[in-house]
């Protein structure tokens, strides 16, 4: 908005072919937005051609390059410049300092977000935290480890001979416990922590002649607690080493590759990140993390280091004493070619690291027994060979997520309103079965008045039984529609029909009693009679 502003301040005085443009450094991008702006408002088609002023060098270069005018860059501009921002509120109506104000801590807050979110290095800074975390996990652990270790040893001393490593000495004290109570039945676990019988068997002499003090219950939890919290901290450092493995295969195949998932974290987190990593020529590499070495040598005119952090590489150490430094050398050159191709590349793939390590193997044997190695176009030439078939594959499979992903989205998509349809359609013919059950229900009010209209003057004549089977049959017909009406709805109300048996049994019985009122009339007549 900046921009636009005071470019439609200036276009305002027509006397002016100055016109002046500031921006933030946007690494020399011209936006469109800028591109059209300038399009419509420059005047390029006028015998006098305008000269505009940029406060950034790099877009003025790429302005010069896309309009073809003369660009200014320093000097007045930058007095231009200044004075504008500083007098923009009273140049603009309607914009009070307050709001000017406001503007601008806003729009920097939104570029510190923005430079926050699109950080280039936020994958190299997992990697940076990751390493960081897994020295400090090593350092910890060996500390609280050689802790147990004096501690226990006050109970069981001759443990800590027959057994070295630490994660698995905290483990048999976890495990052990109080020595005394050590038998035969527990060489089975202590075969399982130990993985060798003899070990084990040898641990269960110890524990019979051990020359160590008794020890108070309380004292032995707090032992088993406190070497439970380091095994479980042993645990977790093999868990992120593996998600270190991981996150480097994904920013730095061919790094790893060449010189290990440590050694080349650890290379990174020295850089700061990849890119500065790539951007360092090989002899920095060769002493990165041997800067206190190098100016003490410089300072004391003694000899400068051969090697840094890459000492901890293994072909530094497989090579003999007078080879160390020409195979640190050569080793740091291929560290700067896998670190570039990893930074610079867009489909990561490691076979330019595998390529890369066979030939320090090469160059190591041929310092060993003199067999020459391959020349390094040669080796190159296969590299890319393979690489490009490699980043077609993943090409390849990941159009084809894509693919799929699209599919799936379209069919959610096409469900979406179907389901729509469906549920409209489903609520209308419930509506239409609730009226028909509501018309049917009506009809057999309807008939059962009938019936009972039917029935009054059919007993007062004499004639019940006729009229009973009539009514029996007109139940059971209207029975025969409700059954239907309900298995039609598919909604059975198990009430209703209990209180429908109830009625037709108390009418049968009432229709029962009927018939036979005249049959008792007629004996007391032929009574009467005899």
């Amino acid at each position: 908005m900046l921009f636009a502003a005071e470019l439609s301040l200036h276009s305002n005085h027509s006397h002016t072919d100055i016109w002046v443009i500031s921006l933030p450094s946007l690494a020399g991008v011209v936006h469109a937005d800028l591109k059209l702006f300038l399009e419509t408002n420059l005047p390029l088609s006028g015998k006098k051609k305008p000269s505009l002023g940029v406060s950034d060098a790099k877009i003025g270069a790429a302005l010069q390059e896309e309009f073809n005018i003369s660009i200014q860059t320093g000097g007045v501009v930058a007095e231009i410049t200044r004075g504008v921002r500083l007098h923009f509120h009273s140049l603009v109506k309607g914009l009070t300092a307050l709001a000017a104000s406001k503007a601008q801590l806003g729009l920097g807050h939104s570029y510190s977000r923005a430079k926050v979110k699109f950080n280039v290095n936020r994958a190299d800074n997992m990697i940076i935290q990751s390493i960081a975390l897994l020295d400090q996990l090593d350092k910890d652990i060996n500390t609280f480890s050689m802790r147990v270790r004096e501690w226990y040893g006050y109970h069981f001393p001759e443990l800590i001979k027959i057994v070295s490593d630490n994660s698995m000495y905290c483990r048999l004290a976890q495990l052990i416990g109080n020595r005394k109570e050590l038998s035969e039945e527990s060489l089975e676990s202590l075969e399982e922590v130990v993985m060798d019988s003899a070990k084990a068997q040898a641990i269960l002499e110890a524990s019979r002649s051990s020359m160590g003090m008794d020890i108070s219950p309380i004292d032995l939890i707090n032992i088993e607690r406190f070497s439970n919290r380091v095994v479980s901290l042993a645990a977790y450092r093999l868990e992120l080493q593996e998600y270190l493995r991981s996150k480097m295969s994904q920013v730095a195949p061919n790094l790893a590759a060449l010189i290990g998932e440590v050694v080349g974290a650890r290379l990174i987190s020295h850089a700061g990140s990849l890119t500065n990593l790539a951007k360092y020529p090989a002899s920095t590499v060769q002493i990165l993390g041997a800067e206190k070495a190098l100016f003490r040598a410089l300072k004391t005119r003694g000899n400068t280091p051969k090697y840094g952090l890459i000492f901890h590489s293994t072909f530094i150490g497989r090579a003999a004493a007078k080879n160390k430094g020409r195979i640190s050398r050569y080793l740091a050159n291929k560290c700067t070619i896998a670190s570039r191709i990893d930074c610079f590349s867009e489909v990561p793939t490691s076979v330019f690291g595998d390529k890369l390590r066979e030939q320090v193997e090469e160059r190591l044997s041929f310092y060993e027994t003199g067999d020459m190695p391959r020349k390094n176009v040669d080796v190159m030439k296969e590299a890319v060979k393979e690489a490009t078939d490699v980043a077609a594959e993943i090409k390849r499979k990941m159009d084809k997520k894509e693919k799929k992903r699209k599919k799936r989205e379209k069919k959610l998509q096409e469900l979406e309103p179907n389901g729509d349809a469906n549920g409209e359609a489903e609520v209308e013919n419930g509506e239409a079965e609730t009226s028909v059950v509501k018309k049917k229900k009506k009809k057999q009010a309807a008939e059962e008045m009938e019936v009972q209209a039917e029935e009054t003057p059919a007993a007062e004549n004499g004639s019940e039984e006729p009229s009973a089977k009539k009514k029996k049959k007109r139940k059971a017909e209207a029975e025969e529609v409700e059954e239907a009406a309900v298995t039609d709805n598919g909604a059975e109300e198990p009430d209703p029909p209990a209180k429908k048996k109830k009625k037709q049994k108390t009418e049968t019985v009432d229709a029962e009693e009927t018939p036979e009122t005249p049959v008792s009339e007629k004996k007391k007549k032929k009574k009467k009679k005899e």
